[in-house]
Parts: C-alpha cells; structure tokens; sequence
C-alpha cells in the first residue's frame, strides 16, 4: 500500500485526484498507476486501468490471475468491473469512497452475481490514504 501511496503523490503531484494503485503477483510488482484522466484527456484513465494495463502488458495476459490489487481508494463502479474481468485474486483498499465506492460503499459487491469475486481487504493506511484525498480537496477548495 505504501507503493500505491507513492503513485498517489504522483496523482497530485501532477494535478489529478491523488489515487494510486499498485498490482502485485507472486510478490513483484507487475502494475502501477495513477489517476491521470485529466492530463490524459480519458475519463477511463483511473489509477486502478492504469496498473491494470501496465499488469496485462507485464504478464502478457488480460487475465491476471493470482493478482492483488492494493489502490488507496475503494474502486469506483467502472474499475471493479475492470478488475473482475482481469479475473483478479483480491482488491485491498485504503479509506473508503462514500459517494462512488463499488466495493462495500454505495454498491455491495457481495450482493451483486458475478461469476467471479474477488477478496477483498479494507482499511488499510487508511488514516493515510485519507489524508491524501482531505488535504488534496481542501487545497482546491481554498485556491
């Protein structure tokens, strides 16, 4: 999570919604990314697609079986679609998305009938994770 921390900073560092994700597979880490949907120009360029795309191209498969996902933020609607078709082992998150959280926020995976789930680990750095986003919000609101 500490990874996925650091690709956050790389978010705001470049003006976006400090996010970060970090793929790993048999411990190495097969994907990073941050959110870059502004500098992009691509509404889909959120930092969990990104470290997917970089874990696909890494292991030469759009399946990822056997990865975790660590991301700082619970996954929004999109990317946990993205990620149970990359048919990934876990999803660990940091603090939780009230307002677009598709994990256990505003959508119960759990509830939901995939043919494929994923475990999933919250709170983890949260307090961290959390900081990043409060503080990132709070700059904008006062410039």
């Amino acid at each position: 999570m500490r990874q996925a921390l650091d690709e956050a900073r790389r978010a705001r560092e470049a003006g976006e919604v400090p996010v970060g994700a970090v793929l790993v597979a048999d411990g190495v880490v097969v994907g990073r990314g941050f959110n870059q949907p502004i500098g992009r120009l691509d509404p889909t360029a959120h930092a969990e697609i990104v470290a997917l795309r970089a874990a696909a191209a890494t292991l030469a498969n759009y399946r990822l079986v056997g990865v975790t996902a660590y991301v700082t933020l619970e996954p929004c609607l999109m990317c946990v679609g993205a990620l149970l078709n990359a048919r990934v082992a876990a999803v660990v998150y940091g603090a939780p998305e009230p307002k677009w959280g598709a994990v256990r926020s505003l959508v119960r995976l759990d509830e939901l009938a995939f043919t494929h789930r994923f475990e999933v680990i919250s709170g983890v750095l949260e307090h961290e994770c959390r900081a990043l986003l409060v503080d990132f919000f709070r700059s904008r609101r006062s410039v």
